[in-house]
């Protein structure tokens, strides 16, 4: 194992910290992971949801909005149809909610038993039969060309909400397509989850009850520069900026009607902070007929604002947060627009109380699908995260009565080990509506039974992923060595279609290469799933291969597809020539250090550091540290079964630290003794015993000190 400690700049760590307000350790931590830019360090820091996106980015999400506000008018059926695993759970389950509180007639479907995933043309039949008009998928139907097409042939429009890349030369011929990994989505983010996404059209949804909905918004602010009067408006159209003009206007040369603004500014509602300056402004510009019709807003913000009341923009600009992470100083006019943005979303009950059951699922949908946790991703993952430790919405209170019934706050690494395997059961066992009908049930008795079933269905899954693994196990081994450990390819009717992703992501970690698990369905096919190691991108793969497939999608570190059996043995000559050729990694597995502490800093306040750094996950691993020459105080080996792993305490001289090392007794007393020192890395965790929560550390790698 390579620890790499990697060289950062004394100078930056120092800038980082100056212009955050940050100590140096943290700014070091920041700048050793390249969260160096104000925009990357703000999603560090804050947790306001005003920091998200603005969901009218999406270019498609006015006619998404406008054509389910139709189908609220004309009280049209509307069918959810979602994915099976838990991310396509969750999506499901919000846009259900967001559409009945409109009170909309609304049912769901998701791919049960052996169905294939996307949207299919019976549930489309079934549908159209129900006279039903408009589909709506979620986490799916960015591929479902032809579905789509038949659906319009039966006059059923569809809405695709989805979050995985597109295949094909042309997205599907939808009525509307919110997808931020679609070309020219508009989004300047492309990594949602596909609950993130269906939370995008809910917060717009919701945005459009209010009167701001296409309203075309201007706001205007005249300052004097010099002898002269700078004029600048913003157009805002949905809280997202649509266009800027700044105009500089020396008293008497130039009337009113003469300059850009009127063009800029027609047909639209303009606002002011501080009407009466601003009207004296704008004549001492443009003369006293000049006639600028404007309102100012100014009160009705500080009524919702409290902490603007009586301030000018140029105060407000001094203590914005705007400038912090900006790479330009922001003006009047910035802050301006940002604070109409805050009253516009607090008016009309947006990231509100009402959003924490949303942003619940929207966690746990993050979590479970792998998403990057960067960018908005990090406030979505906190904000939800924090929302369920204070009050779990209906279903995961009655899982996590279950699951945690001494509650121990819930992390994202809890939430991805203890609640969403769970919600994927039920789809890897063929009951994926059981998961939805827990989260949405109104009946108590009713959610209970399906948190019972839910748990059933894990442990069913946990059986067969046991057995399974037993059985394929000397298999894969056989095909690693064969494909000199570059890659592992299995396929064998015994696997079950529901652990097909839990094989391959267990033959990668065993094997530290890319792996195929897959198995023949009666009806021809096969289905599996694809896991990355070391690096490797399974896009390349799956594409290199699409001409074999019925059917593929995925991330750029977990894929699943589907074919007729009888192209298995050219898929396997295919991929195995594709992986062959593929340059991964170092097979060493390399260690990244955060930062390496002396002993005095090794004390308890170190968690509430990590603490700071949460949310863990996709690509955003937990703090390594280093630690060099620490004495053992006390070794022992522990283990349920077999003793397998090690308890150390560790001296770091003021404070000794319980340590837990895993799967490593047979080091001791071969690599290392107990009157030895230890160069070590290790991760802060927390331990929970008897209701008691305390903090300690696990080791990832340990050496002995050289003397």
């Amino acid at each position: 194992m390579k620890w790499n400690k990697r060289d950062v700049s004394p100078v930056a760590i120092r800038e980082l910290a100056e212009r955050f307000g940050l100590p140096l350790l943290e700014a070091s931590i920041l700048a050793r992971r390249g969260v160096t830019a104000p925009e990357d360090v703000m999603y560090y820091l804050e947790d306001d949801p005003r920091f998200l996106h603005n969901p009218f980015l999406f270019d498609g999400m006015e006619d998404t909005v406008d054509r389910i506000l139709t189908a609220v008018d004309e009280e049209e059926k509307v069918m959810v149809f979602g994915d099976r695993d838990a991310d396509g759970v969750t999506a499901t389950t919000l846009m259900v909610e967001s559409l009945r509180s409109l009170g909309l007639d609304v049912r769901f479907r998701l791919p049960a038993e052996n169905e294939k995933y996307g949207l299919s043309r019976q549930a489309i039949d079934e549908f159209a039969a129900d006279y039903g008009s408009l589909v709506i998928t979620v986490d799916c139907g960015i591929s479902n060309h032809a579905e789509i097409s038949y659906a319009a042939g039966k006059g059923v429009d569809v809405i695709v909400l989805d979050h995985h890349v597109m295949q094909a030369d042309e997205p599907p011929p939808a009525l509307a397509l919110i997808d931020p990994k679609v070309p020219d989505s508009g989004y300047p983010f492309r990594d949602l989850s596909g609950c993130g996404v269906a939370y995008k059209v809910a917060w717009a949804l919701r945005f459009a009850r209010s009167g701001l909905y296409k309203q075309q918004v201007a706001l205007l602010n005249v300052r004097p520069v010099n002898d002269a009067y700078v004029v600048e408006a913003v157009r805002m159209s949905n809280l997202a900026e649509a266009g800027r003009l700044t105009e500089t206007i020396v008293p008497g040369m130039v009337e009113l009607d003469k300059t850009r603004l009127v063009p800029f500014l027609r047909d639209r509602q303009i606002f002011v902070w501080d009407g009466e300056l601003q009207k004296r402004l704008l004549a001492k510009a443009l003369g006293k007929a000049a006639e600028v019709n404007f309102y100012d807003i100014r009160q009705d913000v500080a009524r919702v604002i409290p902490q603007s009341a009586g301030a000018s923009l140029l105060r407000l600009s001094e203590i914005s947060k705007l400038g912090k992470y900006s790479d330009r100083t922001p003006g009047e006019l910035d802050t301006f627009a940002s604070l109409f943005v805050s009253f516009a979303l607090r008016t009309s009950g947006i990231n509100t109380e009402s959003d924490l059951d949303a942003l619940q699922l929207v966690a746990l949908s993050t979590v479970a699908d792998l998403m990057p946790l960067r960018d908005e991703n990090r406030i979505l993952v906190r904000q939800g995260l924090a929302a369920f430790n204070r009050k779990p919405r209906r279903g995961l209170a009655e899982l996590m009565a279950r699951q945690n019934p001494t509650g121990k706050r819930i992390g994202a690494i809890d939430a991805a080990w203890q609640i969403t395997p769970v919600i994927n059961a039920a789809g890897r066992m063929g009951e994926p509506e059981t998961a939805v009908r827990l989260l949405l049930s109104d009946d108590a008795s009713e959610r209970a039974a399906c948190a019972d079933r839910l748990l059933e269905l894990n442990q069913e899954r946990r059986n067969l992923g046991a057995s399974c693994w037993e059985a394929m196990y000397p298999i894969a081994r056989s095909a690693a060595e064969a494909a000199g450990g570059k890659f592992v390819i299995v396929g064998d009717a015994s696997i079950h279609r529901g652990i097909t992703g839990i094989l391959a992501s267990r033959f990668a970690d065993t094997f530290k290469a890319p792996a195929v698990a897959a198995t023949f369905m009666p009806d021809g096919t096969a289905v599996g799933s694809v896991r990355s190691a070391r690096g490797f991108n399974v896009k390349g793969l799956l594409e290199h291969c699409s001409e074999l497939f019925i059917d593929y999608g995925g991330h750029d570190a977990a894929a699943g597809f589907s074919m007729t059996a009888d192209q298995w043995p050219r898929f396997v000559q295919m991929a195995g020539t594709y992986l062959s050729g593929v340059d991964l990694d170092s097979a060493e597995e390399v260690i990244d250090v955060d930062a390496e502490l002396p002993h005095e800093y090794v004390r308890p306040d170190l968690a509430e550091l990590a603490n700071r750094f949460e949310p863990y996950g996709e690509a955003c691993p937990q703090l390594v540290f280093m630690a060099r020459s620490v004495p053992i105080a006390a070794v022992d080996i522990v283990g349920k079964t077999e003793k397998s792993h090690l308890k150390l305490t560790l001296d770091f001289g003021k404070h000794k630290w319980p340590a837990l090392w895993w799967s490593a007794a047979d080091k001791y007393e071969r690599e290392f003794n107990l009157s030895d020192r230890l160069d070590i890395l290790f991760k802060v965790s927390k331990n929970f015993w008897n209701g008691v929560e305390s903090p300690q550390l696990v080791i990832v790698d340990a050496r002995r000190a050289e003397r």
